[in-house]
């Protein structure tokens, strides 16, 4: 296997000194939309930026994470292959349920493009994605056989229409066959897949306390975790939020004292950001595979972010906790 990820590690290493420091965004949130712009210019982004408009920050965003991030899956081979391949389509399942938030709160096609993040899927199915008026409209928008987002897609489509359900029903479908595939590797790269897998069932039962779902609340559960049973999901789920403080001695002790499933996505995000950068040590695994991309895509969701606080002129505070993890 080592052979299989000494190639493609070395070129990671080699991109890893790209990574914008922390200056970067600390004035970021303090400038301007002009000074971002000048900021972003001066920046490895700034080749790829070509105008001095909001859709021009995303389009400088995604074509830098295609230039660094994307070709990554033509420089691998046998095992290396492999893992790539779970890690786009990890972002695959993050795009469609993006996009499916999105329906479910009325955001604009700007604000759901501003959200994706890498992926396999091609270019020239995101925005008919987008544009599809439900669930089902873009279960048959996604015609990739064989592709696990797909068919996992189709199956939540069929059995509800309503987008929060079906999201859940994606992760139940999908994340348990992605988990197995990448215990495989052991490891970082194996700890940050169950560490999803828990989280995910977590943000899952504050979504169902939230809409007062109580009915048969196991069948959006995933399989597979050890520390967010079944018993401590069905209560949560129950509208016990105050549950989650037995996780207070585990390794999800950073989601312990959350009341608001806000709070809880925020907390796990930097949790999850934690656990990836584990593998940066795994020179010779996946593990440093699944730092990089994790990095590039928490950068690039940061720049989207403070480019819109800037652009807007928003206050900076309410900014700040959405673009930093202590």
């Amino acid at each position: 296997m080592a052979d299989d990820f000494g190639y493609l590690n070395a070129r990671i290493r080699a991109r890893r000194g790209e990574f914008l420091p922390e200056a970067f965004f600390k004035e970021g949130l303090r400038v301007d939309f002009s000074d971002f712009l000048r900021l972003l210019a001066e920046s490895p982004y700034g080749a790829h930026l070509a105008g001095e408009k909001l859709p021009d920050v995303d389009r400088a965003v995604a074509g830098h994470f295609a230039e660094r991030v994307a070709d990554l899956r033509t420089l691998a081979s046998g095992e290396a292959r492999e893992a790539m391949t779970l890690l786009f389509m990890r972002a695959d399942l993050a795009n469609i349920k993006s996009i499916l938030r999105a329906k479910a709160t009325g955001r604009s096609s700007e604000e759901v493009q501003a959200q994706l993040v890498g992926g396999s899927l091609p270019e020239s199915l995101l925005q008919p994605l987008i544009e599809a008026p439900d669930a089902a409209a873009m279960a048959q928008v996604l015609v990739l056989p064989g592709h696990p987002v797909a068919k996992a897609l189709r199956e939540a489509a069929r059995t509800s229409s309503d987008a929060i359900e079906v999201e859940m029903l994606l992760d139940r479908l999908f994340l348990a066959d992605l988990v197995r595939r990448a215990r495989a590797f052991e490891g970082a790269f194996a700890a940050y897949f169950q560490t999803e897998l828990e989280v995910t069932n977590l943000a899952t039962a504050f979504k169902l306390a939230g809409l007062g779902e109580t009915e048969s609340p196991e069948r959006y559960f995933i399989p597979g975790g050890q520390y967010v049973t079944a018993t401590l999901f069905g209560r949560i789920a129950a509208g016990e939020v105050e549950a989650v403080d037995e996780l207070g001695s585990t390794p999800l002790a950073a989601l312990a004292g959350v009341r608001a499933l806000s709070d809880l996505e925020r907390a796990a995000r930097c949790l999850l950001l934690e656990k990836a950068r584990r593998g940066a040590l795994d020179v010779m695994g996946p593990g440093l595979a699944l730092e990089y991309v994790r990095q590039k895509e928490w950068e690039g969701a940061r720049i989207r972010l403070l480019a819109r606080r800037a652009y807007y002129a928003l206050p900076a505070e309410p900014f700040e906790k959405e673009v930093t993890c202590a």
